[in-house]
Parts: structure tokens; sequence; C-alpha cells
């Protein structure tokens, strides 16, 4: 089974300030898990190491199979392309591109991908998978925000990642675009890719398979 394991992983930063203490999870495929905490809860630290943005201080990351946690920042950068999507609360999509070259963009650096031909074809795919193909030659200031999450969403398929990580992604959203794109992040774990969310949105807790509760850098017990 592809997974990824954060094992008694501790974060401290300036030697004083303790983000993750001693934290274990597990992100397995066809599973979408929920983190849920306040602010500065140490939550989206978490994510991080699961998505190796960041490195810990103990503990190690294990990602189907591999302990990643010495490897060098080329090697960690490979398989974040090639294994992990991340999809974030302020979308990122760059304002100059049209949606579906935003999703191109992580395709022309992975050399599985031999012609813009290629590349364009699965932008197109995955724009259309996520219900915006009349969209697809808009700019990102042509989107509403719902529409904006659902290309960011569509970019962090692009390399048919094994897991997807989505820091806060309905944060900056109505309730209906929230339930839409909980909704596809669930449909996405019902495919087979394992999907991590980090919410403060008691919304997700009727949609994810396990719910764990963070607080002071400390995960709490399983809720669901």
């Amino acid at each position: 089974m592809k997974s990824i394991s954060v094992k008694n992983v501790t974060k401290t930063y300036n030697e004083r300030v303790t983000a993750l203490n001693d934290v274990s999870l597990d992100i397995d495929e066809g599973r979408f898990i929920a983190v849920m905490g306040r602010s500065g809860s140490g939550k989206s630290t978490l994510l991080q190491m699961a998505g190796l943005l960041d490195s810990p201080t103990k503990g190690s990351v294990i990602i189907n199979g591999e302990d990643v946690s010495s490897l060098g920042k080329n090697q960690l950068a490979q398989i974040r392309m090639k294994t992990i999507g991340f999809v974030f609360q302020a979308f990122h999509l760059n304002p100059q591109l049209k949606a579906y070259e935003n999703v191109m963009l992580p395709m022309l650096i992975n050399p599985e991908y031999k012609t813009k031909a290629d590349i364009q074809k699965r932008a197109n795919e995955l724009i259309d998978m996520v219900g915006l193909s009349h969209r697809a030659g808009h700019y990102p200031n042509e989107l509403s925000g719902g529409e904006q999450q659902r290309v960011a969403i569509a970019r962090a398929l692009a390399n048919d990642p094994d897991f997807i990580l989505a820091d806060e992604p309905t944060g900056n959203l109505d309730s209906d675009n929230e339930q839409a794109i909980f909704g596809i992040l669930k449909s996405l774990a019902e495919s087979g890719k394992g999907v991590m969310t980090v919410s403060h949105n008691e919304a997700i807790t009727e949609i994810a398979d396990k719910i764990y509760y963070m607080s002071d850098g400390v995960l709490g017990e399983n809720k669901k």
C-alpha cells in the first residue's frame, strides 16, 4: 500500500518554539483524512512535513516505504514532483497564464512528458475532470474563487501524484463552493489517491474518512 508516514516528528523553530511535538500520522492510498485545529495549532506545519516542504527537527518521514528524512533538496524535489500534489488556500495561480496553462506548468519540468501537445492534452483532460472545460481559456482574474481552486486542484493532479495535500482549501470560499471542493477531494480519495486536508472548517467532518485534531503541536486522538 502506498502511504506517507510521519513518524514521531518534532519541529522546533529557533530552539524555543515547538510547532510539532512527537507527532505520528499515516496518509494511506484511497483514504481522505482531515487534520483540524485553530490557527497556530501546528496543522499546516504537519502538512509541510508530510509534503517534504520542510524537514523535521526530530523524527522521520517515510514515503511509499522509503525513509526520505536525510535526502538532499534535489532528491526531495524529485519525489515531490512525482508523488505529491499541493492545494493551497490562496490558489497560487499564475495571473498571466490561462487556466489550462496553469495546469500545464508542473508537466513542463517532468521528463515523462515528451511533447507540448501531450502536456496540453492532459491539462485539458484535468480541467474537464474538475468541471471547467468551458473556462479553460480564461485567466485567473476572470474566474471565481471556487473556479480558481478547481484549477489549482487540476494543477495538483498534473503529474498524477499518489497523494494530494490540501492546506485550508476552502478558506476563501463560500459554503456552496466549499462543499464542491471537498466533494472533489473525496472523489480523488475514492479513485485511489491518499488525500490529507488541514482545515478549521467543521463541514469536513461529514466527508473525511478520519478526523484528527491538533492543539499546541500535539495530534489528538481520532474522532471518527
